[in-house]
């Protein structure tokens, strides 16, 4: 079964050749994911074992995600989630054995964009995997054109709504929709949360 942490719609095409790091303690489970995943034309850039190589790895090799297991020794998925987040090297999706409220609650706090529960299933890997990795340079682009954080965090809840606005009226997947906001707001010269902020309005308005 997968679950989305944020419910997004899946993107329009697979990002070429994304670059994944597997992260979990279980050898077998790393051997499946690795072979799964670059059988789906992903390329598979390192394996780590816990959480702290797995910060250590990702800052050398800055993967497009990292494929965490929650449950590790020394540190487990959800506090190095926290730092490759903070740190913006890279989007995480965690795998996991459970279905703890609690647990999702905290990845979610980490900023975690996805998470995949086992036993998976091939089908539940691209969707989630790409969705991660779309929301994460959507995240970057937000924060380019946002000097402080209270800015950042406002842009991203307008561009949020303003995305399903434009998918409900006009069908657009998710990315179509951020990627038609960023046409607009580079077009017209504007700032992305003025674009949002438009759309809003003119569906109000209609």
């Amino acid at each position: 079964m997968n679950t989305d942490l944020s419910n997004a719609s899946v993107s329009e095409q697979q990002t070429p050749h994304a670059r994944i790091l597997i992260v979990d303690d279980e050898s077998i489970i790393r051997l499946d994911l690795s072979e799964r995943l670059s059988g789906l034309g992903y390329t598979v850039v390192g394996e780590a074992v816990d959480g702290e190589m797995a910060v250590a790895l990702a800052r050398r090799l800055a993967p497009d995600l990292v494929l965490m297991d929650i449950k590790m020794p020394k540190m487990d998925g959800i506090a190095a989630a926290r730092i490759l987040l903070q740190e913006r090297i890279a989007p995480v999706v965690l795998l996991t054995a459970f279905s703890d409220r609690d647990l999702i609650e905290d990845a979610r706090d980490a900023g975690v964009l996805g998470y995949i529960s086992k036993p998976f299933r091939e089908a539940d890997l691209v969707p989630t995997l790409e969705v991660a990795i779309a929301r994460f340079e959507e995240m970057r682009a937000i924060e380019k054109e946002n000097v402080s954080l209270k800015d950042a965090l406002e842009t991203r809840r307008l561009v949020e709504r303003a995305k399903g606005l434009l998918m409900d009226t006009h069908g657009l997947s998710e990315s179509a929709a951020f990627r038609r906001i960023q046409k607009l707001a580079m077009d017209r010269r504007k700032s992305m949360k003025e674009i949002a902020e438009a759309i809003i309005l003119a569906r109000e308005i209609t």
